[in-house]
């Protein structure tokens, strides 16, 4: 950059632009849910599969709704996606409004699953089909959470980028 002159020459330019897009990106890195949420969700999903099979059923209704409304007081200062880490909240016009209705469609989802899967392992004769459907849908909380919040940084990539 030439001295006093007020001009920026090409090769600075270009490095703040870069560092820019770094910074950027950095802060898009950070759109996340924190990582002891989908582990306490698996772990909730799992007892709700005990408590089904080793609780008269008034428990498993109790359990259901306690666990419903936990979550209900929980989730949104979890879920937005704007507090994956202690070092940063991330701006909501970064992250988009939707992250929220993605997990609690995905959870819709993986309580339909849920449903499913112990439907057809007691057809099957399976001993305990509740547990073993809170079990596989343990799983699949632990992969794919992570795995749609990888989906929201992507779109907002693209969504910044534009």
């Amino acid at each position: 950059m030439a001295e006093g002159s007020g001009s920026v020459d090409r090769i600075d330019a270009e490095r703040a632009l870069d560092e820019v897009e770094r910074r950027r990106r950095q802060i898009i890195a950070e759109v996340s849910i924190p990582a002891w949420y989908w582990w306490g969700l698996a772990l909730a999903w799992i007892g709700l599969g005990v408590v089904a099979v080793a609780a008269p059923g008034w428990a498993y209704v109790l359990a259901t709704v306690g666990f419903g409304a936990a979550h209900a007081a929980l989730a949104p200062h979890v879920i937005d996606g704007r507090h994956g880490s202690r070092q940063l909240t991330v701006r909501t016009d970064v992250v988009s409004g939707r992250t929220s209705m993605f997990v609690i469609g995905f959870l819709v989802v993986l309580v339909v699953v849920t449903v499913g899967i112990a439907l057809v392992a007691d057809a099957l004769g399976a001993a305990q089909p509740a547990l073993l459907a809170s079990a596989i849908v343990a799983i699949i909380v632990l992969i794919g959470g992570p795995r749609l919040l990888a989906l929201v940084r992507h779109r907002a990539e693209k969504r910044v980028a534009r």
